[in-house]
């Protein structure tokens, strides 16, 4: 495994689609992203408040309560980013040991953050990443706010430990790392014996994941202070539809 604590973000934006075809993620600075997405910087860093106010996860079978989240879903299809009505989230176990099999029905994000053009721009970006990398076809988005925190002396990002999401692209920002050590994030060949460890640190840079040809984790965290926290978006997107128990 290679050991490189600081993300390795490209050098140029334009090497995105060649990295990822590469070696199956990729890591972007938050000014990359203003970039690629055309969402400003000042419009990102806006959005940093909705994080506070994020209902508690009550799904958590650890026993923990450590994880507060909301979760909407869309369809990106070209350049159009549309929300579809509030559907629970479900992931069957092959790929969440933990959590699949389970119908976790969770707040959705609010329409004053899902609302604005830079969300939309943000979707479409995204969409556009994974039709280049998987072909152009309408993509089966679900978005997810999350906090951890370190109430009860430690959180787990990832409960579920080294896994696949099920679907083509995972997208993981980080919103903001305050007041708390570890959260190292781990990408790993699927099928081989190749990975790499960093911490994402930056707001609202990303590391972008071709889910089919890496697993990842994050370890947990611990307070360096008092309600020490970790935000991340994380945004997923599926070909052929959502993931359904049906």
């Amino acid at each position: 495994m290679s050991l490189t604590f600081s993300p390795p973000v490209l050098d140029r934006s334009a090497d995105l689609g060649r990295i990822l075809q590469l070696q199956g993620f990729a890591v972007l600075s938050a000014e990359q992203v203003a970039e690629l997405s055309h969402a400003s910087m000042p419009e990102l860093m806006a959005w940093r408040p909705e994080w506070n106010d994020l209902p508690p996860d009550g799904y958590l079978r650890d026993g923990g309560r450590y994880r507060r989240r909301r979760h909407s879903c869309f369809v990106v299809n070209g350049d159009q980013a549309t929300q579809v009505p509030h559907r629970p989230h479900w992931q069957p176990l092959e790929y969440n040991a933990l959590h699949g099999g389970l119908e976790r029905h969770f707040e959705p994000m609010h329409a004053a953050l899902v609302e604005q053009p830079a969300w939309s721009q943000l979707l479409v970006w995204l969409g556009r990443v994974c039709s280049d990398l998987k072909g152009q076809q309408p993509w089966f988005v679900e978005a997810h706010q999350f906090r951890i925190d370190t109430t009860d002396g430690i959180g787990r990002p990832t409960p579920e430990g080294a896994h696949r999401d099920g679907v083509d692209m995972v997208a993981v920002f980080m919103v903001e790392r305050a007041g708390v050590k570890g959260g190292e994030t781990r990408v790993f060949e699927a099928d081989g014996p190749k990975g790499q460890r960093f911490t994402l640190s930056q707001p609202w840079s990303v590391l972008l994941l071709d889910d089919a040809r890496v697993i990842h984790e994050s370890t947990p965290i611990q307070p360096l202070e008092p309600s020490g926290h970790r935000d991340t978006l994380v945004v997923t997107l599926r070909s052929g539809g959502f993931q359904s128990e049906a």
